[in-house]
């Protein structure tokens, strides 16, 4: 999958099905303007943005700036303060339920099914990957509520007003250290998605729309595996030590009372 090839000076007069073809990440973008790659295959994407009325030069800005965009592991985030770094991953939160699991829905949910040799993989994308977005999405607004909001009220208990006491009962019943335990046994969660498409493995002659499903699919799942190497070597290190901070801090308070 090329994803860093330059956009070339007449894109605008290939068939979307060849230019999606070419980058499957252009796909994504076409998808965020309104254009079903696979509903306008034959057509040219000039042709298509004259009939939709999108702005053939912000199209453009959007489709260069995607094959250029590689966001690599932000090593500048362990300098950042805990309750930053716990921003920057509801950011990315919000952009896997708002965005990416919307659009990859979709292209499962439209993967016409007697049309492709992958029939049964298609059968057990459409059955499974709803399930697992429940799944996902009720994890990460748990993480949230319970993980993320004890890290931040240990931060301004400490930092903001210097009362520990305040998250003296939670402490008790909320461990960093088992937490962060229990997140790695849970890091796999694209397991099944692996399973049902055999490592995303591809024949050579696999029709567009399950390939740009493959891709998408992969390249989710490396935006996880990125994602949960920021919590497991960046926030819960941070979160450690805010806990083991509290904790002297309340000794400190009780050996004086």
């Amino acid at each position: 999958m090329l994803r860093n090839e330059e956009v070339k000076v007449d894109i605008f007069q290939k068939k979307i099905t060849d230019l999606v073809g070419e980058n499957y990440v252009y796909a994504s973008v076409l998808y965020y303007f309104g254009i079903k790659f696979y509903d306008y295959s034959e057509k040219t994407l000039e042709e298509v943005c004259a009939e939709k009325g999108i702005n053939i030069q912000h199209l453009k800005e959007n489709l260069e700036s995607a094959v250029k965009s590689g966001d690599e592991y932000d090593l500048q985030l362990i300098a950042y303060p805990v309750d930053l770094v716990i921003e920057y991953l509801k950011h990315t939160h919000h952009i896997f339920v708002k965005q990416q699991l919307p659009y990859l829905a979709r292209l499962i949910e439209n993967l016409e099914i007697n049309k492709t040799r992958y029939r049964q993989v298609a059968e057990d994308l459409k059955f499974v990957f709803p399930l697992f977005v429940e799944d996902f999405i009720h994890h990460i607004y748990e993480e949230e509520d319970s993980l993320f909001t004890h890290i931040i009220a240990m931060y301004k208990a400490i930092y903001v007003n210097g009362n520990p006491s305040q998250i003296f009962f939670k402490l008790d019943e909320l461990s960093i250290e088992k937490c962060a335990g229990e997140h790695e046994i849970h890091d796999d969660e694209m397991k099944g998605i692996r399973e049902i498409t055999r490592n995303y493995f591809l024949s050579a002659d696999a029709d567009l729309h399950i390939r740009v499903v493959f891709a998408e699919l992969q390249c989710f799942e490396e935006n996880l595996i990125k994602h949960a190497k920021i919590e497991n070597e960046i926030l819960f290190p941070k979160a450690l030590m805010l806990e083991r901070e509290a904790i002297k801090l309340i000794q400190e308070k009780l050996r004086f009372n």
